[in-house]
């Protein structure tokens, strides 16, 4: 059997695997997706006489045996949940999600709002729980809602700054201003007004007159439309997408529309400056139509001239390639500016159809990963 084959094989038959077809490298690609299937499925041998492994303490088997077994903690679940979205493609987490749901029964480690109250908030949690929160009580929900808020605020305040120091518009270095903002400092200018005040026996110069530059105010605000893929694999995605839509919202050089998609369009424009809000009413999952998508945010284009489409997508389309890449040439033959994230949460290496983005590329769509940082930037130098 070739490589491929085998390692194949050592998915299917999962731990029993190892006395035939030898073992995965530790800490590699292909041990790190044999541990995550055998977490869930080595359940089926619960039931059967078979003993199931011990937990490693880290969200991982090993191979040592218990007797009996207590199954998994809730801040293990929330690990492995994070090392399936990773290390698998959307298809494959779509079906391991729903197996855990469904066949295992484990929302029911985190729908204790007891329990879930203990756990540390964090984005690996919030992805969790927004996958999960149609299987949760009111009760769960309050408490889900209360650590999404959490989880939120410490991103927007930690974002919040980067992007509006990135927006507040290009520095005008032929004209000075009296507000002293360090992000604004002219150094080259400081040194030159100020050397007459050098001391030649201190060899110092003395800063008498600090400058700095002025930035140039927008007059006219930007339409910018956010268009978010809510399928599973783009859980991170999303979240820092209703983030960065809260923290334009609030600028007055922006009119912001959040829509968010799978088959079907959903306008959350009258959310878009609340991401809790937001974040509640995605639904991670599901199949994908970005054509349909992008034909709706057409509808939305008044002033194609100072409009930005932002359309965050794996690019994994589930309807006509050929319907999107005639949506989005009708887009920048109007003159909208159009750029395609395939990751708006610093993944390094996201995943996404080259193919797809490729021929959207041709068409006018700037096909980039980026920070929500790095894409306030990149609204500058658009809109500048």
């Amino acid at each position: 059997m070739s490589e491929s084959e085998v390692e194949r094989w050592r998915l299917v038959l999962g731990r029993y695997s190892d006395g035939q077809l030898g073992s995965a490298p530790d800490g590699s690609p292909q041990a790190r997706m044999e541990a995550a299937l055998d977490y869930l499925y080595g359940r089926e041998y619960g039931g059967r006489g078979v003993r199931e492994q011990e937990g490693s303490g880290d969200g991982q088997p090993t191979d040592r045996i218990q007797p009996g077994g207590s199954g998994p903690s809730a801040p293990a679940l929330v690990t492995w949940l994070s090392e399936v979205r990773e290390l698998f493609p959307r298809e494959t987490v779509e079906i391991v999600e729903r197996h855990a749901l469904d066949r295992y029964g484990l929302t029911e480690l985190i729908s204790d709002p007891d329990l879930l109250a203990r756990l540390e908030p964090d984005e690996d949690l919030l992805k969790t729980l927004l996958a999960l929160k149609g299987h949760l009580g009111e009760e769960t929900l309050v408490v889900a809602r209360r650590i999404i808020r959490q989880v939120v605020e410490e991103l927007r305040r930690r974002l919040e700054m980067e992007v509006r120091a990135a927006l507040a518009g290009r520095l005008n270095q032929h004209r000075h201003s009296p507000l002293q903002v360090a992000a604004n400092f002219d150094p080259h200018g400081t040194i030159r007004r100020n050397l007459k005040n050098y001391d030649p026996e201190g060899q110092r110069l003395v800063l008498a007159d600090v400058l700095f530059f002025e930035r140039n105010a927008r007059r006219l605000p930007w339409d910018i439309i956010v268009c978010v893929d809510q399928s599973g694999s783009m859980a991170g995605s999303v979240i820092h997408s209703a983030v960065m839509a809260g923290i334009l919202a609030g600028l007055p050089a922006f009119r912001i529309r959040l829509v968010v998609f799978d088959t079907s369009v959903v306008d959350l424009s009258a959310h878009a400056d609340d991401p809790v809000e937001v974040l509640m009413r995605v639904q991670l999952g599901g199949g994908t139509n970005i054509a349909k998508a992008v034909r709706y945010c057409a509808q939305l284009v008044e002033n194609p001239h100072r409009t930005v489409l932002v359309l965050v997508t794996d690019f994994c389309e589930g309807g006509s390639p050929t319907d999107l890449v005639r949506a989005v040439r009708d887009l920048a033959e109007a003159r909208v500016k159009l750029l395609g994230l395939a990751s708006l949460d610093g993944a390094a290496e996201p995943f996404y159809d080259k193919a797809i983005a490729g021929r959207l590329a041709d068409e006018g769509l700037q096909i980039a990963a980026l920070t929500p940082g790095q894409l306030a930037s990149w609204l500058v130098e658009a809109t500048g």
